[in-house]
């Protein structure tokens, strides 16, 4: 099994992706081939993890995907690496509000069985870093911290006080890095900015991160933990297997129901192979959030995945029988979307033909009538706008309608991260009614169309993509 370890952290904002990113990126550099995972929904930081070392970044949620799967789609990604470095989330025990360790850090780990690097911003402590590290290694023995890496360390006289203290914790430190010279990311009001958006800033930060780590750890012994990872008994995730009649879902509660069992490219009744049709799914710098298992689901599925980019592609790729359009950042693109008015009217065209169009979060912004004032391109009887509040957290949701994606009464997880609000005309048909935190309907179902604020992963529910392809053929 591959040698794999965990970078954790007490709490947000201690130098995670800095320390992971960077990690991965030196052993890329040293010629190993690295699997970045992510815990939890984030789509921005597996985009830092793909450039550092040249491999899709895939997200381990247990919230959104179930416990049962996160070994396997581990296995799966991390399939011909010589070494996986999984990024944490928040704080190491830190999961879903009110779940207990689902969907932590600490739980990944432990289902993994993968040891713990503890990221530690020990700018403003001393010997109370060693008491911090102590509660942290002792408070689950199941979670194997294997070894600290000290953040913002000021002075060569205060990391000799730091690693005085740590002796008498048991825990190795495997690094430090200093106060100055720490690698700048470019950030804006949700987070990091996307890999998509400014590519040479961000291998720029890559590679200061890749930089920075070099200097300050110690990498064999870094190795040398990961190494030391028990073998893991779990098969690999497999898009096909997953569709298979009867999988319904490979074993996670969180499913959809399917139209049928065979594929778009499966033989009809006459003998006649169908042709494959082609999903085109919106990329770019405006929509760059998605998860790679999705486009295998769609590919496996039976369908040709195409990609294009709604800022400068001014068609549809050719012969597009569906179309998806994922997260990302259209208000910082508002003018440019609105300006390509042919793609707007095709992408309008298409929704009116009754294809299948399935949109998250910025593409459902997409296919309102406008954005903070900017025409889009107007399937939704709806209005977009940029607001002060950030809604975020995890959804337990139910389709309250039939549509492209799943049948009515098809209970599933998400995940919502947005700052705009939607202002739905009358009558518009409710694609979700969320359970919490409080009751409401959301999205919209309107002929093929499904759009939402909502994200999914689709590895949970397979079924998705088997509907959502066969409709391209009917």
């Amino acid at each position: 099994m591959v040698a794999r370890l965990v970078i954790a952290a007490p709490s947000s904002g201690s130098g995670k992706t800095t320390v992971a990113t960077g990690l991965m990126a030196a052993f890329a550099g040293r010629g190993l081939a690295v699997s970045p995972h992510k815990v939890g929904p984030d789509y921005i930081d597996p985009g830092y993890h793909a450039l550092a070392t040249g491999r899709p970044g895939r997200n381990l949620d247990a919230y959104l995907c179930g416990t049962e799967l996160i070994a396997p789609l581990f296995a799966h990604g991390a399939a011909g690496a010589d070494l996986a470095v999984v990024e944490g989330v928040m704080g190491l025990y830190d999961g879903a509000a009110g779940q207990g360790e689902l969907a932590s850090t600490a739980q990944v780990a432990k289902v993994l069985r993968a040891p713990v690097v503890l990221v530690v911003d020990a700018s403003s402590q001393s010997r109370s870093a060693a008491a911090l590290v102590h509660g942290f290694a002792s408070w689950d023995p199941r979670v194997r911290i294997g070894g600290v890496i000290l953040n913002k360390v000021g002075s060569d006289r205060h990391e000799a006080l730091l690693r005085e203290a740590l002796e008498e914790s048991g825990v190795p430190v495997l690094g430090v890095l200093r106060r100055t010279g720490q690698a700048q990311t470019p950030s804006r009001h949700l987070g990091l900015v996307p890999v998509a958006e400014r590519r040479p800033d961000a291998v720029g930060a890559v590679a200061a991160m890749a930089e920075q780590v070099r200097a300050g750890c110690d990498l064999e012994a870094v190795l040398a933990l990961a190494r030391s990872a028990p073998p893991l008994d779990a098969g690999a995730w497999d898009p096909q297997e997953a569709l298979a009649p009867g999988s319904g879902g490979s074993g996670t509660t969180a499913r959809a129901s399917g139209g049928g069992t065979a594929g778009p490219a499966a033989a009809s009744g006459s003998g006649t192979a169908r042709a494959r049709p082609v999903v085109a799914v919106a990329g770019g710098a405006a929509f760059s959030f998605s998860y790679t298992e999705h486009t295998e689901l769609l590919t496996a599925a039976g369908a040709d995945v195409v990609g294009f980019d709604p800022l400068h592609d001014e068609r549809l790729p050719e012969g597009t029988g569906a179309l998806v359009i994922g997260g990302g950042f259209p208000e910082v693109y508002g003018p440019e979307l609105s300006a390509n008015e042919p793609l707007r009217k095709a992408v309008a065209e298409l929704a009116a033909s009754g294809a299948p169009v399935a949109a998250e979060c910025a593409g459902l912004l997409y296919l309102s009538r406008s954005l903070d004032g900017h025409p889009m391109c107007g399937v939704l009887d709806a209005e977009a706008r940029m607001s002060e509040r950030l809604t975020l957290g995890y959804r337990d949701a139910v389709a309250v309608s039939d549509s492209s994606l799943a049948r009515a009464g098809t209970r599933l997880r998400a995940h919502e991260f947005h700052r705009t609000v939607l202002e739905p005309g009358a009558g518009a048909t409710p694609a979700w009614g969320v359970h919490q935190p409080e009751r409401r309907v959301e999205g919209f179902v309107q002929q093929g169309v499904h759009a939402s604020y909502l994200h999914t992963h689709w590895a949970a529910q397979p079924a998705v993509a088997r509907r959502f392809v066969e409709g391209c053929a009917g």
